[in-house]
């Protein structure tokens, strides 16, 4: 992604404060609800993705991981991404092999992205896919997931 437009990364402001933490703290009571665990990784991992002003890739996050500088080790950060995509705190955007977290409160849905090809900002929304879903269970087809992908320029690229 060029980062080069000469505005703002677009829509997507990572939570910080009071923001951050009301968050950190819901993600935990829904992983005890779920009788799983957040640990202080998970935790961790989980944090930088909600403070992050746009998507991020698991080497950044392992670079950033501990507070004094020091790098985490790879699982350790794979294995949090595996269980914060398992109880929807992220999804992973394939195209840019980046993670974001998850904006709607739990739940399964259907993860789609706005992805902008100019500042690489990326926001989810709920796509109405009934009559697709509808046509590949008439074929036979059980859908387990589903992730929708476009790619284009969010209003602050196209408007500069």
């Amino acid at each position: 992604m060029a980062h080069d437009c000469g505005h703002d990364d677009g829509p997507r402001q990572g939570l910080k404060g009071q923001g951050l933490t009301r968050a950190l703290d819901e993600a935990e009571v829904r992983c005890t609800a779920a009788r799983e665990r957040l640990t202080a990784p998970r935790r961790r991992v989980l944090e930088l993705l909600l403070s992050s002003d746009a998507p991020l890739k698991a080497y950044d996050m392992i670079a950033a991981f501990g507070g004094d500088g020091a790098p985490a080790k790879p699982p350790t950060v794979y294995r949090a991404l595996d269980f914060l995509e398992k109880l929807g705190f992220a999804h992973r955007i394939e195209s840019l092999n980046a993670y974001v977290p998850c904006r709607i409160e739990g739940g399964a849905h259907r993860a789609a992205f706005l992805i902008c090809e100019c500042c690489g900002a990326a926001r989810e929304f709920e796509p109405a896919l009934d009559a697709g879903l509808s046509a590949a269970a008439e074929a036979g087809y059980s859908v387990r997931s589903l992730t929708l992908e476009a790619r284009g320029l969010c209003p602050a690229c196209r408007n500069a």
